[in-house]
């Protein structure tokens, strides 16, 4: 009798256990990426210690005017829109992931920053806006309307009668294939200095980046968040199969376009300013699975810390491997993420999934 009755209070304190390690876990997320923005912060042409960089950080008055500088109005913003750009693609890949039961799904894999990547050719090879309004804009502004209208077409397509999830998927892959080669064809009849341009976008920078970029990123990511904590539960659900959400009363299909949509904004306005950035989206989810489980509740958040921890390493690799140089972020996230990307190919994420 006192077995029966101990079995409960044991998988509670199993449960508690179980909580606070993935708790931990969060927390040495939260550090890592605290101390890769330091650093981030720290390294450039003029290297500032960690010491100098936290009191500027902290205590700006009593700081050195150059160094203060340097440090809000250069630095900062490039450290902080790799935080907010990373936490985005991850959360997009993270949900992508959830929504499709596709471990390969990403906002890179499914053509939104391919769609991207287009836009912003159109607007440095031929000059031409999708946005009349934004004139002095057009390269953000072109990539921001083409990466929504590739995510509108698949969510458009998504709710049509008969669509399955592999049709999702292939339909993102056909796009993806379609805007690189429309990009090819720009750039071929593009002049000298616009095909530098555009190479230098798609390979995706963080060197232009600006307060107001950041706080817009951010703003994106603290609005799309909680919807996406709200419906943790169901999210959680579906990755047991349509079936049983479904009998668990779970709305999937409407679940799904809703995930869809707001994965969509996720993914297209960091693209917009930042470029091609490939498999943050893929490799932060991961990550965060591997270490925190499918529960959403922890997964979200150990998406979004993960795939900021690791744009933000990037971004410091892309300024300490050849000093008084910033390679683009988006060569460095490709050789870290192409090995990833194969392994789970050849696995086929059976470990992950």
């Amino acid at each position: 009798m006192s077995s029966v009755a101990t079995e409960p209070a044991r998988h509670a304190g199993t449960y508690r256990g179980l909580v606070a390690r993935r708790l931990v876990i969060l927390a040495g997320l939260a550090g890592l990426l605290l101390l890769s923005v330091a650093v981030d912060v720290s390294l450039g042409p003029a290297r500032y210690s960690l010491a100098d960089v936290l009191r500027t950080i902290l205590a700006p008055g009593g700081a050195d005017l150059q160094m203060r500088v340097v440090v809000w109005d250069i630095r900062m913003p490039m450290a902080l829109l790799a935080v907010t750009v990373g936490a985005s693609l991850s959360l997009a890949g993270a949900q992508m992931q959830t929504i499709l039961a596709n471990p390969l799904a990403s906002p890179f894999t499914l053509g939104l920053s391919a769609a991207a990547s287009f836009g912003a050719a159109m607007a440095m090879v031929l000059g031409v806006t999708l946005f009349p309004a934004a004139i002095g804009l057009m390269v953000p502004v072109n990539a921001f309307v083409m990466a929504m209208a590739a995510s509108l077409l698949i969510f458009g397509l998504s709710t049509l009668r008969g669509v399955t999830v592999e049709t999702i998927v292939l339909l993102g892959i056909a796009l993806v294939f379609t805007f690189n080669a429309a990009l090819a064809l720009l750039q071929y009849f593009a002049s000298e200095q616009a095909l530098s341009a555009v190479v230098f976008w798609t390979m995706g920078s963080l060197t232009k980046a600006t307060w107001g970029k950041v706080a817009i990123t951010a703003a994106i990511l603290a609005v799309c968040t909680p919807l996406f904590a709200r419906r943790a539960w169901a999210l959680t659900a579906i990755r047991l199969g349509e079936t049983r959400a479904a009998a668990m009363g779970v709305p999937v299909k409407r679940l799904r376009l809703e995930a869809l949509f707001l994965v969509s904004l996720l993914a297209a306005v960091p693209v917009s300013f930042v470029g091609t950035i490939g498999f943050i989206g893929i490799v932060g989810p991961h990550v965060a699975r591997l270490l925190l489980g499918e529960d959403q509740r922890f997964f979200l958040p150990g998406a979004m810390l993960s795939g900021a921890v690791i744009l933000s390493a990037t971004s410091v690799l892309s300024k300490a491997l050849l000093p008084g140089a910033v390679l683009p972020i988006g060569i460095i996230t490709a050789l870290v993420g192409v090995p990833f990307f194969m392994a789970l190919i050849l696995t086929k994420g059976r470990k992950a999934w």
